[in-house]
């Protein structure tokens, strides 16, 4: 349903470092990369990151998420610790969410800029 995602930053290099080592975990990367604009996913890019003035001011409290497809339980595990390493900030361990599905194992952090991202994995 989704083609792509886009997000706004202000400090390109700075998501640049932090998403290369959050989202190898997950089998994703950088595929396109440029001056203003970073480029993530597997074959093409699904998730687009542009340097702006003007970001969308995060808001723990909009429900606003992106979640992440992971391979295994342990890409999950992995994604939050190198989250964690690369100054994002825990906002859920990895673990079962029962209270989601009895297989739904997933772990939250959010960025250096405030956007809350989710690694999933239903095996």
């Amino acid at each position: 349903m989704i083609n792509h995602l886009s997000i706004g930053v202000r400090d390109i290099a700075r998501t640049k470092a932090f998403y290369d080592q959050v989202l190898l975990p997950l089998g994703y990367k950088c595929l396109s990369a440029s001056e203003g604009s970073l480029g993530y996913g597997v074959e093409h890019v699904v998730l687009w990151i542009s340097a702006t003035d003007s970001p969308v001011k995060a808001d723990p409290k909009s429900g606003l998420h992106i979640c992440f497809d992971a391979p295994t339980r342990a890409s999950v595990d992995a994604f939050h610790a190198a989250a964690l390493t690369a100054k994002g900030a825990d906002n859920g361990k990895p673990g079962v969410r029962v209270d989601y599905d009895e297989n739904y194992y997933a772990a939250f952090v959010v960025d250096p800029d405030g956007y809350r991202l989710e690694a999933y994995c239903g095996r």
